[in-house]
């Protein structure tokens, strides 16, 4: 059985502003494209399919889209919900469209009835877990603490359970939206710790034919069975580095058979570039990057004037700009602030981010500002110490 998974499409996301909904339609259309191609009989879907409980809706519509045209290829389509999605919303439907081979799991109380499918070794059950909130479970499954490990151990026992009573044979496949052991994670994933315990144990898997992870932006590959595929995109600049795309895994009657990464679209690179701002306008090196999502410090030990709008002449898709003055800059800033006032400061401020220095009037208001900030209320009183003795 050939299976391609993907996760953490996060549709309606905006990266530092901008919109990102035509590089995810383009990573949709390589998706509907890899299945034809490489001949997949299931996708697993392991959750965030969106960015956001209410997605906006043209997210909504690029999900309407894409589910129909999944649901058109020859391949069964399983998707579970993650931590940003509105299960009950996501799952709407979800009985009635089941005879469409599409399978939309998104309720907890459902993570023992399987997608059932056949290859030419026998049947496969398929097990979809949804995101599992240890705080809105903890009581209804009686779970003996409040963990994400807890949850998932009693979904796996349910689920062993009802693998129990199938015929000898039946492989098992997970799919689930969780931090298993092993994952490394990113800035663009939101906390799911719960007191502090949000790492479930890898081995909590033993004995899955294959376990499609979700959650982790960076594909992961925790053992041969067990694998994170990351998010189609970057969605951060932590992101940098990665390579994105999705697992095509090839699972015969004894387990993973075969298995490759396929690389997904990159409609626009993401980069970290660090140098003066001069440097950035006029160095050679830095014209293989005009066209990129970038992150800038500037390493000037002045902060340039109008810095971002100087370099969105040659970099329009500057997104985020940091003031990184060298050490000795830093110390220098340092020495300068000795011995002068509060007022002072806040005057070479003015000058240093306007460019023109404070007028009388508005250096009379931070002189009053200074001073009332300086003033403590709370302090005890100090009795007057009356008339000084000769």
């Amino acid at each position: 059985m050939r299976i391609l998974h993907t996760s953490d499409w996060h549709l309606g996301r905006q990266f530092h502003g901008q919109s990102m909904l035509a590089h995810q339609a383009a990573f949709l259309d390589h998706l509907v494209e890899a299945i034809t191609t490489h001949e997949v009989d299931l996708v697993l879907v392991a959750g965030d399919v969106f960015d956001r409980a209410l997605p906006p809706v043209d997210a909504v519509a690029l999900a309407d889209d894409a589910f129909a045209r999944l649901a058109a290829t020859r391949a069964r389509v399983v998707v579970s919900s993650g931590n940003h999605d509105s299960a009950t919303r996501l799952g709407i439907n979800s009985r009635l469209i089941d005879a469409a081979g599409f399978h939309l799991r998104t309720d907890p109380e459902r993570v023992a009835e399987p997608v059932l499918v056949e290859d030419e070794h026998g049947p496969v059950a398929v097990y979809a877990l949804p995101y599992l909130e240890p705080d809105l479970l903890r009581h209804r499954w009686d779970l003996p603490a409040r963990s994400h490990a807890a949850a998932l151990a009693e979904a796996v026992r349910r689920i062993r359970a009802d693998l129990a009573d199938r015929p000898a044979g039946t492989r098992a496949v997970a799919v689930a939206h969780a931090f298993v052991a092993g994952g490394a994670a990113s800035d663009s994933e939101r906390d799911i710790a719960v007191g502090g315990v949000s790492v479930v144990p890898l081995d909590l898997f033993d004995g899955f034919s294959y376990v499609a992870l979700g959650h982790l932006h960076g594909r992961a590959l925790l053992s041969e069975s067990v694998r994170y595929s990351g998010s189609p995109l970057a969605y951060s600049f932590s992101e940098t580095d990665h390579v994105k795309g999705s697992w095509l895994v090839d699972v015969g009657p004894d387990g993973v058979s075969g298995s490759r990464f396929l690389e997904a679209p990159v409609p626009r690179r993401l980069a970290r570039l660090s140098g003066t701002i001069d440097e950035l306008l006029t160095a050679e090196r830095y014209r293989a990057h005009e066209d990129d999502w970038l992150q800038i410090n500037l390493t000037d030990p002045v902060r340039p004037v109008q810095a971002m709008a100087r370099l969105q002449v040659r970099f329009p898709h500057v997104v985020a700009l940091q003031f990184a003055p060298p050490a000795a800059a830093e110390r220098e800033r340092a020495t300068r602030l000795e011995g002068r006032s509060d007022h002072e400061v806040a005057l070479d401020f003015v000058a240093a981010v306007r460019g023109t220095p404070a007028t009388d009037t508005e250096s009379a208001l931070l002189a009053a500002a200074c001073d009332a900030a300086a003033r403590e209320p709370d302090a005890d009183p100090v009795a007057d110490p009356g008339p000084a003795v000769a």
